[in-house]
């Protein structure tokens, strides 16, 4: 094995623009795959992001007419220790109501939150641009777009209409911008006991809002069956973020599997080439091949060259694939700007799947290589140098 490592290693040198022709080749399949698998991985998680990075991913409600929970203490407590992939835990008051300011007037969803708690799934206290969050009663938060609409400021008062045609006065405290239009106009935001008391619907909610771990978001769906164990009541129903984004789910998949198939078929060019040049180099090298047979090698020590080629040349293409993949993705981030400056597509490196690269293109090479292996092994040195 280690003179099939030193011949190997002598032919390589022999033909140093070849080899680092292959090399190249290897490489440019690396970075081939790296920059792709990244650009996907880099969107896919951008678009989890922007859509349910900052939202509800399982919610559970009532199946009642009322849409009331109440008693709800205990569910959350069982909510907890249903699976160790849930993060937060809020509940939620929502109800319709009708906005007047002014002259204007428009519908507008009320939702009750325990803010602290709500925070950690919408990040309500980082997207405030103007004023603080609610803390009092009767102190509502709402979107940019409502303040820009209607001209309205910090500290003044609204009046909430709700269903049963009560009214209510609540005081704008800030303008929170959640970057979703229809949020941004639709929503005003209030502490629960707020929502309770303006609907007039005591200690009970709507709605409870959980959001899993970064780790667990596309399994939420079996999350979200773990809670329906272990609540076990009819009068509820759970819904989780891919039941309700299934079109979102189909664009993942199908760009999950359209980049497994570009670094499929740049993976077969890649073998098809190595295993060409190599087969080739058994041509170019048969005479050397014959004399050392003739001299005693064995058979499988000239399988050994070759093998040892191909493990060589991937070990090359990858080390060097991987700096070029890096370059090429940093360079996108860097070229591929939005209006305001970010990168089109933000930056995302998984070190598990370049170290995956990296050794896929290092077996791939040794797999290509075993096809010129088994030929240079069935060489008869007797014919090779009576042809030569």
């Amino acid at each position: 094995m280690r003179l099939g490592y030193k011949i190997a290693v002598r032919f390589l040198k022999s033909n140093k623009g070849q080899t680092l022709l292959i090399i190249l080749g290897i490489a440019i399949g690396v970075s081939v795959q790296i920059f792709i698998g990244s650009l996907i991985q880099g969107l896919q998680k951008s678009l989890v992001e922007k859509t349910i990075g900052n939202s509800s991913q399982i919610t559970i409600s009532s199946n009642m007419d009322d849409k009331i929970i109440s008693d709800y203490d205990k569910l959350l407590t069982d909510i907890e220790t249903a699976d160790d992939n849930i993060k937060e835990i809020s509940v939620a008051a929502d109800y319709p109501a009708f906005l007047e300011y002014s002259e204007n007037s428009q519908s507008i969803l009320i939702r009750g939150f325990e803010i602290d708690k709500a925070d950690g799934i919408y990040n309500f206290i980082e997207s405030i641009e103007d004023g603080t969050y609610p803390r009092n009663d009767n102190e509502i938060i709402l979107g940019v777009d409502l303040k820009k609409e209607y001209g309205i400021q910090l500290n003044d008062e609204i009046k909430l209409i709700t269903t049963n045609q009560d009214t209510v006065m609540c005081k704008v405290v800030g303008f929170f911008d959640l970057k979703v239009s229809s949020l941004n106009k639709n929503w005003g935001i209030t502490t629960l006991s707020t929502a309770q008391n303006i609907f007039d619907i005591g200690n009970t909610i709507t709605s409870i809002e959980i959001q899993v771990k970064e780790a667990a978001v596309f399994t939420a769906d079996e999350v979200a069956d773990k809670i329906i164990e272990k609540i076990d009541n009819n009068n509820l129903k759970v819904e989780n973020w891919k039941v309700q984004n299934e079109q979102l789910l189909s664009g993942l998949q199908g760009q999950s599997i359209s980049s497994i198939m570009i670094q499929v078929f740049v993976l077969i060019s890649v073998v098809l080439g190595i295993a060409s040049v190599l087969a080739i180099t058994v041509i170019q090298k048969s005479r050397q091949i014959g004399i050392l047979k003739a001299m005693g090698i064995k058979n499988s020590s000239t399988s050994y060259v070759f093998l040892f080629e191909g493990l060589i040349l991937g070990m090359f293409g990858a080390i060097l694939g991987i700096i070029l993949g890096l370059g090429l993705s940093l360079a996108f981030t860097k070229f591929a700007l939005n209006p305001d400056g970010t990168p089109v597509i933000a930056l995302y490196i998984s070190y598990p799947f370049i170290l995956v690269s990296g050794l896929i293109a290092v077996v791939s090479s040794v797999l290509a290589a075993l096809i010129p292996a088994v030929k240079s092994s069935k060489l008869n040195p007797i014919d090779i140098i009576r042809n030569n």
